[in-house]
């Protein structure tokens, strides 16, 4: 659409002089039209911000780079354990397609308690995949494993930033604080990873549709 406006604009620019003064009302306006829906189109794809974290509009990995779907709030009991953005290449409100996809993908975690440690998150992070996978984890059982493994390496602390990539033909690759932590390998340990925020049976329904942007 935003095209076609431009199209018009420069048909009308090209013309005599003495054109302008024939332009229809309608397309002397043409170009505030298209000022509003350049606006809106940026507004749909900005950076988020929830509980003073702002997740960014874009995230970029190599030569590979992803828009932010949505985020949410992840909460447990009483408080606030992260924020957490989605990010593809395109937007997506299918959560169980998304955990199907063999495409690259990201997920951006930032932690906002100081109650979060390495031992509740790991505990967290395993009861996740117990529910994405309906308990049946005994195929990538290490996998997850070596995943959790990565939470434990160093103290967590308020602040920290995991950016959990998914590249196909590498598998996940897990950084914190823009520092590479690990890479689990398959796509069926990819699928019940993002399977934990994205799957029908995800740890918190509210946080889904914030990730997919409903």
């Amino acid at each position: 659409m935003i095209e076609n406006y431009l199209k018009m604009i420069k048909f009308w620019s090209n013309q005599p002089q003495t054109t302008p003064r024939l332009l229809p009302l309608k397309f002397k306006q043409i170009p505030g039209i298209v000022l509003l829906l350049i606006t809106i189109y940026l507004n749909a794809n900005a950076q988020k911000t929830l509980n003073s974290v702002t997740l960014p509009a874009k995230l970029s990995y190599d030569k590979t780079e992803l828009v932010l779907n949505g985020g949410g709030i992840r909460k447990k009991t009483f408080f606030k354990v992260y924020v957490v953005g989605l990010y593809l290449a395109s937007k997506n409100k299918n959560g169980p397609a998304i955990c199907q996809e063999d495409k690259p993908m990201a997920l951006r975690l930032q932690i906002i308690s100081s109650l979060v440690n390495s031992n509740n998150l790991s505990h967290a992070i395993r009861e996740g995949f117990d529910k994405s996978t309906g308990g049946k984890v005994a195929t990538i059982k290490k996998k997850i494993d070596a995943f959790i493994h990565i939470f434990g390496k160093e103290k967590i602390m308020d602040g920290d930033i995991f950016d959990i990539w998914y590249i196909p033909g590498t598998g996940i690759q897990t950084s914190k604080n823009d520092k590479l932590q690990g890479t689990i390998e398959g796509l069926d340990f990819k699928k019940a990873l993002f399977g934990i925020w994205l799957s029908d049976v995800s740890v918190d329904d509210d946080l889904k549709n914030g990730l997919l942007g409903l």
